[in-house]
């Protein structure tokens, strides 16, 4: 327990900074593979704090590493600050108000996400020094986890080899151990090239590429019906050919997004995608060629990880939120159905409450195995199938928020997200400690994750030709 007392401490000690932190990285969004300014700001407080850093790891210029400590275990804390589209809003306001600019915003929370993470490094920094003990704390700095698979490309590089276990966390609306009931998924683009010619006045000569494209989504809406019903397929037109609907299209380009709950289970489902896609070329006497754009796999649990990181909740106790903050997320709720409050109540197990605007206490591990599980898909898979990996959910925003909405980024700056960033930080903090203090918890990780990986050894499901899609950094 004073171990305990001693780490929240030290992460209450950084609390200004690090909020400030995320407040830069909100005011300043930025997409996938174009995180200049968040990298920039997270290795400054990287310098500033002390860690000795790695700069682009896996040649990817938006990554950052930062390392302290000598010997001993190696604890890597994992951080993100990407943003998404279309999702800016103005902050602490509950209604939906853009503001100028790109429309980029933080839906998601990754603002709170990597300065929450370095913030819980950093605490595991001081403390180390302060007690004289071997061990190492690693954050990493990771880009693109919307869509672009970064952990999975620094996984190929080799940059977790070393490592001994791999603390996350990502903002929810309820405070518990994350259940690792993610979805493995593969992006591909299908490129379909035909012939074109007038429409009207010679038809029989061309040959549509847009209607192969067309063609194959309405073979894949057929495959639904005879999948699993936990696998997902979804789709989005890159290039519909033109926008002269009197040539017939000699090109198009289509998205597809599959997704399954186990890896083993991607590829056969991404085989019989792709048939489809043959068939449509073969329909309208057109080529099809397709190229893989980023993979990730499905999350593996890890049971002594997350019980210790449960009991780190339970001696942390109650979360501080404060009236105002409840009054902020009563605001929120008035913009969002009942049918979104039911179901973050249903997805972590809790009984619904329709008075209880935020989360008030940890959601024990038996009641979020029971809860709905999450169909989504994230990088740290891949993390959890090379390291053994513990994930927290961390209450940021009103239960019932909707991810990816712009009542989500309007959370983000508020105080009542920086409660929730600062009370994670001393799970994860906590739980990165009991693995440095505590042996046999890193024999017993280390013996779960092998007993997981014996059957399905992890092998990068990211093919080696296919590089990650970098963005050059703007001009100033």
């Amino acid at each position: 327990m004073q171990n305990s007392e001693r780490i929240w401490e030290l992460v209450d000690r950084h609390r200004q900074e690090f909020c400030a932190l995320s407040d830069d990285v909100w005011d300043h969004p930025e997409i996938a593979y174009g995180e200049w300014h968040a990298v920039a700001a997270h290795s400054a407080m990287l310098r500033e704090q002390g860690f000795r850093l790695t700069e682009a790891p896996a040649d990817i210029p938006t990554a950052v590493i930062g390392e302290a400590g000598q010997g001993g275990p190696v604890i890597a804390i994992l951080g993100e600050y990407d943003a998404l589209p279309g999702l800016c809003q103005e902050a602490n306001l509950a209604e939906h108000k853009m503001l100028p600019g790109d429309g980029i915003g933080h839906g998601c929370g990754h603002n709170l996400l990597g300065a929450g993470a370095l913030l819980a490094a950093t605490a595991v920094k001081d403390w180390l020094a302060e007690k004289g003990l071997p061990g190492r704390v690693r954050y990493y700095g990771c880009p693109a986890e919307e869509g672009g698979a970064a952990k999975g490309f620094l996984v190929r590089a080799g940059a977790f080899q070393d490592v001994d276990i791999a603390i996350s966390w990502h903002p929810s609306a309820f405070f518990a151990v994350n259940d690792c009931k993610s979805l493995a998924n593969m992006r591909l683009d299908f490129s379909f090239t035909g012939r074109a010619s007038h429409a009207a006045a010679a038809p029989h000569l061309g040959r549509s590429a847009l209607d192969a494209a067309e063609l194959m989504n309405v073979g894949v809406n057929y495959l639904r019906e005879h999948v699993p019903s936990d696998t997902r397929i979804h789709y989005a037109y890159l290039d519909a050919g033109g926008v002269a609907p009197n040539v017939v299209q000699a090109h198009a380009k289509i998205r597809y997004l599959v997704r399954t709950r186990q890896l083993p289970d991607l590829l056969p489902m991404v085989e019989r995608v792709k048939k489809i896609a043959q068939g449509a070329a073969m329909m309208t006497e057109t080529e099809v060629s397709w190229k893989v754009v980023t993979v990730v796999s499905n999350l593996l649990n890890n049971t002594p990880l997350e019980q210790a990181m449960m009991d780190n909740f339970e001696r942390l106790g109650a979360p501080p939120f404060t009236e105002a903050d409840r009054t902020l997320a009563r605001e929120i709720r008035k913009t969002l159905s009942e049918e979104d409050i039911r179901t973050a109540f249903r997805r972590f197990g809790v009984p619904y409450d329709a008075e209880k605007p935020l989360c008030d206490a940890p959601v024990p591990l038996e009641a979020k195995a029971k809860g709905a599980p999450m169909m989504g898909s994230t990088d740290v898979g891949d993390v959890s199938w090379s390291v053994p990996t513990v994930q927290a959910d961390g209450a940021t925003y009103a239960i019932g928020t909707p991810g990816h909405s712009w009542q989500l980024t309007a959370q983000g700056k508020s105080e009542l997200a920086h409660t929730g960033m600062v009370y994670t930080a001393k799970v994860m903090a906590g739980t990165a400690i009991d693995a440095l203090t505590r042996p046999e918890l890193l024999a017993a990780a280390k013996a779960d994750y092998a007993a997981r990986t014996r059957e399905s050894p992890y092998v990068c499901p990211i093919p080696p030709e296919v590089q990650p899609p970098l963005r050059p950094r703007p001009a100033k």
